[in-house]
């Protein structure tokens, strides 16, 4: 399976670059690697990789803008985003979240500890969630394909990015279930990924600055829910 997968490496680092290359390569990967952000979103043209691991501190440009700029091209839109950093500030892991990425990594790099997270990460599809999944929702005014991740807001397109539309899709699913914390981060996130409560918060407010903020309700101290009255 892995061998027909590809994995974009990005970091200023040769060393780090090669470690984590090593590593995939052994694991049966075809791995790309790029040592800036320009550099690595025009290989990211040529290759067009499953996964991409970016460094967030890069010459020339960083990790988060090299996301942000690929989020935007229809061909990386729902491309996992892996990012690589040494900085534990949350705002900066706030700020990886906020551009699309799936998920965030921390140096010093232990290599069984990474392959263990991208082979996770790589693994994901929406049966995993434990959700009986139709092709298409068609709930109030909204109609939510899974087929082409997109959503439809009384036939205008709202493009999502991969984890918004998999938090919108969970919600709707079953509308006016409230769902926890715990089971929005297990079913999104899994239990592979490290992440906070914060995360959960970022994506929603980024899910209703998109398709408004009265389909999504906040059950304080609980979860969240899609209302239906």
């Amino acid at each position: 399976m892995n061998a027909n997968q590809k994995i974009l490496v990005v970091d200023d680092e040769r060393d780090i670059v090669d470690l984590i290359s090593y590593s995939l390569t052994k694991e049966g990967y075809q791995v790309y690697q790029a040592y800036n952000g320009k550099e690595g979103i025009e290989v990211a043209k040529q290759a067009n990789p499953d996964l991409i691991i970016l460094d967030v501190m890069m010459p020339e440009m960083d990790g988060i803008e090299a996301c942000r700029l690929m989020r935007s091209m229809p061909e990386f839109k729902h491309t996992f985003m892996v990012f690589l950093t040494a900085r534990s500030e949350e705002y900066s892991e706030i700020a990886g979240f906020n551009v699309g990425a799936d998920d965030y990594i921390a140096k010093p790099i232990k290599p069984r500890a990474l392959m263990s997270r991208i082979n996770a990460i790589l693994r994901r599809n929406n049966t995993e969630s434990g959700i009986d999944h139709a092709d298409k929702l068609e709930i109030l005014d909204l109609v939510i394909d899974r087929d082409s991740f997109l959503v439809y807001r009384d036939g205008e397109k709202i493009v999502l990015a991969k984890k918004e539309f998999e938090l919108l899709y969970l919600l709707a699913s079953k509308p006016n279930k409230v769902f926890t914390r715990e089971q929005i981060l297990k079913a999104i996130w899994e239990d592979s990924v490290v992440v906070t409560n914060r995360t959960i918060d970022v994506h929603i407010r980024k899910l209703r600055e998109k398709i408004g903020d009265h389909y999504v309700s906040t059950v304080k101290g609980v979860g969240y829910k899609f209302e239906v009255s």
